[in-house]
């Protein structure tokens, strides 16, 4: 069993890397052709009929709540810094929706035959760290004995009605930020 002590490849650990793990689109239609009801509901303005990056309910105050589930396997080596990558594109969807974040809850995924629980709390803390930055609590979570580490937050955030923003509403002369270089994922797999 690889601990703290000793040096870790997380990435050995994982079949892919990150993203790159997701389901693909046309896979992930025909999971779900038949077994998701559109039930209606005037309240959610933003459920399975898109690809956007969180679920958005409509209080009816003028604010929404935002609910995005972000998780995957190790890109990096070190703990910590997994942790901090994993907690980082969880809440950046809340961003991405134009709202804030409020609160966080840890998924954990860990192979606890094969990898030290010393290894899953700097993890853990990686997580924290970047949720105290954002300013919210790290305020739970679940986890199960899993075959490859896997780590990631359900983030809840608020927005104004009028500042939400979707995948469909993209205009020409809009402004693209990049937060990181354009095709980091090749080399995060190239590494692994």
């Amino acid at each position: 069993m690889a601990s703290a002590n000793e040096p870790v490849r997380l990435t050995q650990y994982s079949h892919g890397a990150g993203c790159g793990c997701k389901i693909a689109p046309a896979v992930l239609d025909e999971i779900l052709s038949g077994s998701v009801i559109e039930e209606v509901s005037e309240n959610l303005l933003v459920g399975n009929q898109s690809r956007d990056d969180a679920a958005v309910y409509d209080m009816g105050n003028g604010e929404a709540v935002i609910s995005t589930t972000d998780f995957f396997m190790p890109i990096v080596d070190d703990a910590f810094d997994f942790g901090r990558i994993a907690a980082t594109n969880a809440i950046s969807d809340i961003y991405a929706m134009g709202g804030t974040p409020i609160m966080a809850v840890a998924i954990l995924g860990w192979p606890i035959a094969s990898l030290d629980t010393s290894v899953a709390r700097q993890v853990i803390n990686g997580g924290r760290e970047v949720c105290r930055d954002a300013g919210i609590m790290l305020a739970g979570g679940h986890s199960i004995d899993a075959p490859e580490p896997i780590f990631g937050l359900a983030v809840t955030g608020r927005v104004p009605i009028e500042q939400l923003k979707r995948n469909d509403c993209a205009q020409a002369n809009d402004r693209l930020y990049l937060t990181k270089p354009l095709s980091i994922g090749i080399l995060t797999t190239a590494a692994k």
